[in-house]
């Protein structure tokens, strides 16, 4: 049956759709009409060869998300008004009742997302990664990644569900306040155990050495006033030739982890600003912005769906007859993200001023020369597009365009 939410649903499909299908082919022109030359103020410091692998690294990986962009808009559309999700409650309706029958139809919706999105992660990962000389992956382990995350999908998935839908059932017209106050309790828990249990599972963790560089960084976390439980080198060689730096964990349980590619590639100076950089969102309170951020979003988004679960036309407008505490949680974060697309940009603004706080809390802490090579460095091993395209970097990009963030640093090493 169509109805004024259905036709609002399809509008906001088509229009999102449309706009993330145009902020993709306006980057592939934009980079692609920049290949030629390297931007003036990188002309010294990248190769011609380099700026163009990037180039043609960052249209590939964009005519890839065109296909995964139309393919999720076509699995929503069979989802819901295509009578997937309808045919899914009537044949688990059948055969389970009550948190069982929850958890099935859940679970069955992720297993069919997860299969429709395994091709596009194995082209990814063996193809466009492999191509720029990206790929470290082996099939077996890229196999047996997506068994442990699978397994801990079940493991850790299977309570937390069936928990949120005890709670959405038996905690009255307030469900929703419960549901929160779970759902934050469990991240807060996650990101204390997810260092010392859930990481090591994946990637080896090793103490960094004695030497100049590990006095130059507790000299750094000194001076920034920051204490972890340790410092680690992280095997991401065996993925990827990608690096990267992080902190990571909760409370006293903080670790800062390098990758060994990162190591490998830049100076003690530099790897001491790039974590001086990742201090600085610590030290500037982003990390507790982000959370908080999180979970006031959540608790708006669980209020919504607290006015949405006895509502018919919501059940009606997305192609599903019946009602139920499992159909309401799914169809609601189905097709939530269609209507808060046009707030990206929103997010993305606060994030990359957020990069720009952490560039100037580093200079105050390590050199910003420091800072600017390693950063070009890094766009250049990780082949980071310079030029994107403005309107598709004010949507998606959580850090600011390489040549404003280079600019900046530059002024104030000046």
């Amino acid at each position: 049956m169509t109805t004024d939410f259905t036709l609002l649903f399809l509008a906001a499909i088509a229009l999102t759709l449309a706009g993330r299908l145009w902020l993709t082919l306006r980057q592939i022109r934009h980079v692609a009409a920049n290949r030629a030359a390297v931007p003036a103020n990188f002309a010294e410091r990248i190769p011609l060869a380099a700026h163009q692998k990037a180039a043609d690294y960052t249209v590939d990986r964009n005519k890839l998300a065109i296909f995964t962009t139309l393919i999720d808009a076509a699995l929503l559309l069979a989802l819901t008004l295509g009578g997937g999700l309808a045919w899914l409650h009537d044949f688990w309706n059948a055969r389970l009742t009550g948190l069982p029958y929850g958890l099935a139809l859940i679970f069955s919706v992720m297993l069919i997302s997860a299969v429709i999105d395994l091709p596009f992660s194995l082209y990814r990962q063996f193809v466009v990664e492999a191509r720029y000389g990206f790929n470290r992956m082996t099939l077996g382990l890229f196999c047996a990644d997506l068994a442990k995350h699978t397994l801990l999908g079940i493991l850790i998935g299977t309570p937390v569900i069936l928990a949120v839908l005890w709670l959405m059932g038996a905690m009255g017209p307030f469900w929703w306040l419960y549901v929160w106050l779970f759902w934050c309790a469990f991240n807060l828990l996650a990101l204390f155990v997810y260092p010392t249990w859930i990481a090591p599972l994946f990637n080896k963790f090793s103490p960094l050495e004695e030497g100049e560089m590990k006095a130059r960084i507790e000299a750094l976390l000194a001076r920034c006033g920051f204490r972890s439980s340790g410092l680690f080198v992280m095997d991401g060689s065996k993925r990827s030739s990608h690096g990267n730096a992080y902190f990571t964990g909760f409370g006293n349980n903080k670790r800062i982890v390098f990758f060994d590619t990162l190591l490998s590639r830049l100076a003690p100076g530099e790897i001491e600003a790039v974590l001086a950089h990742e201090l600085g969102h610590f030290r500037r309170h982003h990390i507790v912005q982000r959370i908080a951020f999180m979970f006031a979003g959540a608790l708006g988004f669980l209020w919504l769906l607290g006015q949405l679960i006895d509502a018919p036309w919501f059940y009606n407008g997305l192609g599903v007859p019946a009602q139920s505490t499992a159909l309401a949680l799914i169809l609601f974060f189905l097709v939530i993200p269609v209507f808060t697309f046009p707030f990206k940009p929103l997010s993305s603004y606060l994030s990359r001023r957020n990069e720009f706080e952490a560039d100037a809390y580093a200079t105050e802490n390590a050199a910003a020369g420091d800072l600017v090579r390693a950063l070009v460095k890094l766009y250049e091993d990780n082949a980071s597009t310079l030029t994107p395209d403005p309107l598709h970097s004010l949507f998606y990009d959580s850090h600011p365009p390489a040549a404003v963030r280079i600019a900046r640093l530059q002024a104030a090493a000046r």
